[in-house]
C-alpha cells in the first residue's frame, strides 16, 4: 500500500503520481511554495538544530523518514535540512527546556472567516508582541515565546476547548503561517504562562 502523502493537504499520493512527487496537484504545489515564500518562522527557531519532520498522524520523523524523538538530539536536524526533506507532511520544532515555549490553542479560529474566539483573543493580547502562527488544522493557534515552563500542562476550558503549554520534551508542528500580522520574533511571555498555570 502506498503511504506517501501530499506535503500540503496530506492526501494519499496515488499510483498516477511520480515516485518523486511531493504534492497531489498543482494547486497544492503552488500553495506550498507560496507559504514557503511567506514563511515568517522566527530566526530564534530556525537557527537552532532542533527540527524534525512530522507524519500525518502527528508523529515526529527524522529527515530520512524514520521515527524521531522529542528527547533524542541525534534525531533532530537543521531547519534547512528539515525544510528540504520530503519525509512526512510538514515540519516540527523540538522544545528542549532552553526557554522557548509554545502555547497551543485548540479550536479557537474560524478557518473560513478568520474570526478568533474571545477567550483566545484575550490570551493573544496578554502574550504581547510575540510570534503567533496558525496550526496545521487551520482552526488553532500556536503562540511562541520565551518563558520557563518546567512541565507541560493541558488546561481544559469549560466550553471543551483546551490550552496546552509546553517548554520541554515535546515537539510542536510548525506551519510558518503567521497569524494576523504577528511579529517574527519571540517575546518574554513568562507572566502569561505563570497566569495560565497558576
Amino acid at each position: 500500500m502506498n503511504t506517501r502523502r501530499c506535503e500540503w493537504c496530506a492526501e494519499h499520493l496515488g499510483a498516477r503520481h511520480s515516485h518523486r512527487a511531493r504534492f497531489c496537484s498543482t494547486r497544492c504545489r503552488v500553495a506550498a511554495h507560496r507559504a514557503a515564500k511567506n514563511d515568517a518562522t522566527p530566526r530564534e527557531l530556525t537557527t537552532r538544530d532542533r527540527w524534525v519532520r512530522r507524519s500525518a498522524d502527528k508523529r515526529p520523523l527524522t529527515v530520512a523518514g524514520m521515527a524521531a524523538s522529542s528527547t533524542d538530539p541525534r534525531t533532530w536536524s537543521t531547519h534547512k535540512d528539515a525544510a528540504a526533506s520530503t519525509a512526512g507532511v510538514g515540519l516540527g520544532f523540538v522544545l528542549d527546556g532552553d526557554g522557548i515555549v509554545c502555547l497551543d490553542l485548540d479550536h479557537c479560529l474560524n478557518p473560513l472567516t478568520g474570526q478568533l474566539a474571545p477567550w483566545a483573543a484575550a490570551i493573544i493580547r496578554d502574550a504581547g508582541a510575540t510570534y503567533v502562527e496558525v496550526s496545521p488544522s487551520g482552526d488553532g493557534l500556536h503562540i511562541w515565546g520565551r518563558a520557563h515552563v518546567r512541565q507541560g500542562r493541558r488546561i481544559r476550558r469549560p466550553d471543551g476547548t483546551a490550552v496546552e503549554i509546553y517548554g520541554t520534551g515535546r515537539y510542536i508542528a510548525v506551519t510558518g503561517q503567521r497569524f494576523s500580522g504577528a511579529p517574527s520574533t519571540l517575546a518574554d511571555i513568562s507572566a502569561l504562562t505563570a497566569d495560565l498555570t497558576a
